[in-house]
This record gives C-alpha cells, sequence and structure tokens, in this order.
C-alpha cells in the first residue's frame, strides 16, 4: 500500500532569507506584506483558505460547517436512519482558524481561535 504524502503543519513559517537581512534594519511595510504573502501562500497550498486580510493580518481557515438543515432534512425522510451519519459528521468536522500577523521586525505571530 502506498503511503500519503502529507504537508508537514509543523513546517517554518519563516520567510525566506532574500526577503530581508536578519539584524540588519527591520524590513518596511512593503518588505512585511511580501513576508506575509509568502507565509499565506505556503498555508493555502496545505489546505487553509483566506477569510479576511488587511495590510499586515491575515485570518486564515480550515474546514467546512455541517448544514444541519440538510442533515436535519435527511434524518426525517430516512426514519432517522440518517442521524448517526449525522453525529458522526457534527463530531468529526471541525473548523480552524488562525491569525497570522506580521510585527515590526518581520516574524510571524501566530493566534489560534476557537
Amino acid at each position: 500500500m502506498k503511503r500519503r504524502r502529507t504537508v508537514r503543519e509543523s513546517a517554518s513559517i519563516e520567510p525566506p532569507p532574500e526577503y530581508y537581512v536578519a539584524g540588519a534594519e527591520p524590513p518596511d511595510a512593503a518588505q512585511r506584506t511580501l513576508i506575509l504573502d509568502w507565509v499565506v501562500s505556503r498555508r493555502i497550498a496545505s489546505g487553509w483558505r483566506v477569510e479576511s486580510r488587511s495590510g499586515s493580518q491575515v485570518v486564515l481557515v480550515r474546514g467546512q460547517p455541517v448544514n444541519h438543515v440538510l442533515h436535519a432534512f435527511l434524518t426525517v425522510f430516512s426514519c432517522l436512519v440518517w442521524g448517526i451519519v449525522w453525529a458522526g459528521v457534527a463530531l468529526v468536522n471541525r473548523v480552524e482558524r488562525v491569525a497570522l500577523t506580521v510585527d515590526a521586525q518581520g516574524r510571524i505571530v501566530t493566534v489560534r481561535a476557537p
């Protein structure tokens, strides 16, 4: 059986060294925007999507909310059999949110949201 390649969640989100020189003067607003764009593109490649964006902050989301109306409809018309599937989907399916911010030194600050 083949192993599926998965994207490592713990991959470094620090920008590549050519974006700015570490230890030199802090990056300006344009460089911080490039750093944030690079990190966001890496997160998008691993399955996240952009929920909102400002100059130095991005909120990313992964997962889909459960459509409870559809599952309720299917449960009623299947004589409650679909309720087992609905319960499983409701327990397993999670929506994750992450806010990424670039500070004045060019470092990425990650805040996990509920």
